[in-house]
């Protein structure tokens, strides 16, 4: 099956905490969040290596970043590549908090 003819869909999974994005109905990656107050951090994001190069990180980093503007939350950009993306789309600036070692803090009580 060629790229051009498969099916990309992200979606969020609230019990996960975290946007995924299927190609085909695979999982083809995900980006991570906890939400704190009405901030939604994300923390990790990753692409299979099976999927790598087919553009599918910023895809997925978009879609979950309208879905929080949707939701009136704001972003907290710990993961670099969402820090990244959002240097490089500053639509989102609006709802953008800066990372704040507060959050930090609480991120990694979360995680631990």
């Amino acid at each position: 099956m060629s790229e051009s003819s498969s099916t990309t869909v992200v979606e969020r999974v609230d019990a996960e905490r975290r946007y995924e994005i299927l190609v085909d109905g695979e999982r083809a990656g995900l980006t991570a969040y906890r939400d704190l107050g009405a901030q939604r951090v994300f923390f990790h994001t990753e692409v299979d290596e099976a999927f790598a190069g087919r553009g599918l990180a910023p895809q997925l980093v978009q879609q979950a970043l309208a879905d929080v503007r949707a939701s009136g939350m704001r972003i907290v950009p710990v993961c670099p590549y969402v820090a990244k993306f959002l240097k490089r789309h500053d639509e989102f600036a609006d709802i953008t908090d800066p990372v704040m070692p507060e959050v930090l803090r609480w991120l990694k009580a979360q995680l631990d």
